[in-house]
């Protein structure tokens, strides 16, 4: 088995959570920065053509970083990331959706479309119009998360789930991308410094973090 791992905040998360489960695997670069992943010999390998990517022993390629992380969940079930039941499995399955469909995405498409229109243009459909209403609807989404968030450690309660990485990375990217906190979100900034405390954010960073000016 081997990570095809590049920077960025997608791949990020997969080494964070490799980290916190403490699973390592040999890793082949692939560059996101100049394209690598759209030519034909990855694109040929997983036709989604975006980065991480997996490849077990019998030359599947896994992609989509949930479904990487589902699959290591259960090749190396300890520490409980995801769940360990079919009820905490489902929690943490609702969570996630919540995150990506109602904040994550937003963001990563509103830099897409604004920031890093000049990097992506060429690469995907691009909808800069509405970049701004994209970011709007992330930060409005993250308000209402933050008072869910009111007394709790993780975001699907006191354990560290899957929906906690995955904001956090995106979180952490976006604010060298023009989304900054909001301040005012005093919850989620609580929880945010938290998940920035822990030895895998700072071990999940890619090597080229600091040069490139994003974390990722």
């Amino acid at each position: 088995m081997k990570l095809y791992d590049s920077f960025g905040p997608n791949p990020r998360m997969v080494r964070m959570f490799m980290a916190e489960k403490g699973i390592e695997l040999p890793a082949e670069e692939v560059d996101l920065l100049g394209g690598e992943n759209r030519q034909q010999a990855f694109a040929e390998k997983n036709p989604g053509a975006q980065m991480p990517a997996m490849e077990l022993d019998d030359g599947t390629v896994l992609a989509e970083t949930t479904t990487m992380c589902q699959y290591l969940e259960e090749k190396y079930p300890t520490p409980v990331i995801i769940g360990d039941t079919a009820e905490s499995r489902a929690v943490s399955n609702m969570w996630v959706r919540r995150i990506e469909l109602g904040i994550t995405e937003h963001i990563y498409n509103g830099f897409r479309y604004a920031e890093g229109l000049e990097l992506f243009k060429d690469r995907l459909y691009c909808i800069p119009e509405a970049a701004d209403g994209l970011k709007a609807k992330a930060q409005d989404q993250l308000k209402w998360l933050d008072d869910l968030m009111e007394g709790k450690e993780f975001i699907g309660g006191d354990r560290l789930g899957l929906a906690d990485l995955i904001l956090y990375c995106c979180l952490d990217f976006a604010q060298g991308v023009g989304q900054p906190l909001n301040p005012e979100l005093k919850n989620i900034n609580a929880w945010f410094a938290r998940m920035d405390a822990r030895p895998s954010a700072k071990a999940s960073l890619h090597a080229t973090a600091e040069a490139v000016g994003m974390k990722g």
